[in-house]
């Protein structure tokens, strides 16, 4: 019977393609470790709701690296309400050469942050704080996938976002008509095997 990293492993391998992207064996083991410390974690933390190992590959993992077309090599992120996690260090992972800043507030997840970030060698600082209550650090980008009331917090986040740096924030109806009443410029991207859900690639300099 195959292990929950087999089944994680055989799941990105047959679904990576649906979502425009390719996993060479080394990028698919530090996503397997990446996995097996958060499903480790995650009992006593809540990281991400329960799930199979298919669904965390596909769900949660190849949706996050969706995102990698749009992030230019070597480029520098701000990932806001990181959470476990999602979307940036799958995109750590995978992408090239990416540098990070994740922002979180929940004290005990920024220790599985800390540790995740560690054990993947990333390029990344782990702040533990609310964004508001922070400078910007400079970037080019900021993405966000779980930010508690994204949508109502939109504004602010925009506000406070780093000048000329695009916006990549994963949402549905109620964050496309937020973004649209602010008269931003945006593009949408329907998120592969979803219907209500996208990713919003947003110029904030506009």
């Amino acid at each position: 019977m195959p292990t929950l990293i087999e089944r994680f492993e055989s799941a990105l391998h047959e679904n990576a393609p649906d979502f425009g992207t390719q996993l060479d064996g080394s990028t698919i083991g530090r996503l397997s470790r990446y996995y097996e410390l958060l499903w480790k974690w995650n009992p006593r933390l809540h990281l991400v709701a329960p799930c199979s190992p298919e669904e965390f590959a596909t769900r949660h993992v190849l949706e996050s690296l969706f995102l990698l077309p749009h992030l230019r090599p070597g480029s520098r992120v701000i990932d806001v309400g990181s959470g476990g996690g999602l979307p940036i260090i799958p995109c750590l992972i995978a992408g090239d050469g990416l540098q990070a800043t994740l922002i979180e507030s929940s004290q005990r997840k920024v220790v599985f942050l800390r540790e995740a970030v560690r054990q993947i060698s990333a390029k990344a600082t782990v702040i533990a704080q609310r964004f508001e209550d922070l400078p910007p650090p400079a970037a080019d980008y900021v993405t966000c996938r779980a930010l508690e009331r994204l949508t109502q917090n939109f504004p602010a986040l925009v506000r406070w976002s780093p000048p000329k740096s695009s916006l990549l924030f994963f949402g549905g109806n109620a964050l496309h008509q937020r973004i649209e009443s602010a008269g931003m410029k945006f593009s949408t991207v329907k998120i592969p095997r979803s219907q209500r859900r996208f990713l919003f690639v947003i110029d904030s300099s506009v």
